[in-house]
């Protein structure tokens, strides 16, 4: 009778400025990974590749010393800050010539570390790409929780295919991968990607946990941005909804040119000059913004047409 083969692991763990934490996610990883090689869950060539965002303080260097040090750590080191997306993606496209499957976290582990086990489960019942989901957000701002639940249902609504409450904390086999690098837009929203690629999916829920050092680097500007970025990377709904609601304010607008006609008609002067005055404002307004949101799209289209690399590898530690 043949021996399974093990599969090989690599966790990709996308890091910007992560000095403070670096030391405690190597300790919780190492431990992890060794109980899955231990357990003959994971081949012992498995892996933990740090992917160094251009990070401004001794991040890289950190990750530097705990290659040398511990065996199980790897690292690339991007030439700049390109951002969590890209970054992400340079750790996963880079990953997939050495493993079978890829789990991406991110380097706090708020995501919890003990549900790579439920993902390698899932993932050795067919499933080649599994969604870590949160169970809850209870330990989540009231602002936080309903902005980020609000931000889903309207990208829901928008028809972007997105799975709730995840975010890119995910186990992807390298089939899937390889699909992934078929995918060449500069404008990256990796959780809308990966449901287009398709293929048998799973979910695992698990339990958020709080950040035990360091600041988030998704401040309130950086969420919104991330948002704006997936809603308009995804769809063109905002586009129909302008197109709509031009539609509209011009079938009011005849009512009201009738209704203004009329009162000319029947000898009522049309007074009021304080409402014009601010209508005029109000849509030359929603003008200015609709005109933004269409120039958004067509400087989307501009970046696109360029096709500039997404990210450069300047440094990759091997052992």
């Amino acid at each position: 009778m043949a021996i399974k083969k093990l599969e090989t692991l690599f966790v990709v763990v996308p890091c910007y400025n992560e000095e403070e934490v670096l030391e405690e996610s190597t300790n919780r990883l190492k431990e992890k990974l060794e109980e899955l090689i231990k357990n003959k869950k994971i081949s012992s060539d498995s892996r933990v590749m740090y992917v160094n965002d251009g990070s401004k303080d001794s991040t890289w260097s950190i990750i530097k010393k705990i290659n040398k040090k511990e065996k199980l750590f790897t690292g690339i080191s991007l030439s700049r800050n390109r951002g969590h997306q890209n970054a992400l993606l340079a750790g996963l496209m880079t990953a997939k010539e050495y493993a079978d499957i890829v789990i991406s976290m991110d380097a706090d582990l708020q995501d919890d570390i003990n549900a790579i086990d439920s993902m390698i489960e899932e993932y050795n019942k067919g499933n080649e790409i599994v969604y870590g989901v949160r169970s809850t957000r209870k330990k989540d701002s009231i602002f936080k929780r309903v902005t980020a639940e609000t931000f889903y249902k309207i990208i829901k609504f928008m028809g972007v295919d997105i799975v709730f409450n995840h975010a890119d904390y995910r186990l992807t086999s390298k089939k899937v991968l390889e699909e992934l690098e078929k995918y060449n837009e500069v404008n990256l929203f990796l959780r809308g990607i990966f449901p287009l690629i398709g293929y048998k999916t799973s979910i695992v829920y698990y339990e958020r946990a709080e950040r035990f050092a360091g600041e988030s680097k998704y401040p309130l500007k950086k969420m919104l941005s991330f948002a704006w970025e997936g809603i308009t990377s995804f769809t063109t709904a905002p586009l129909k909804m302008i197109m709509n609601f031009g539609l509209i304010v011009a079938f009011f607008s005849i009512i009201y040119l009738i209704y203004v006609f009329i009162r000319y008609l029947t000898g009522n002067t049309v007074t009021g000059w304080a409402t014009i005055t601010s209508l005029i404002c109000l849509f030359s307004g929603i003008q200015i913004f609709c005109i933004g949101v269409i120039g958004e799209y067509l400087g989307k289209v501009y970046i696109e047409t360029k096709s500039r690399p997404r990210y450069c590898i300047e440094e990759e530690l091997k052992h």
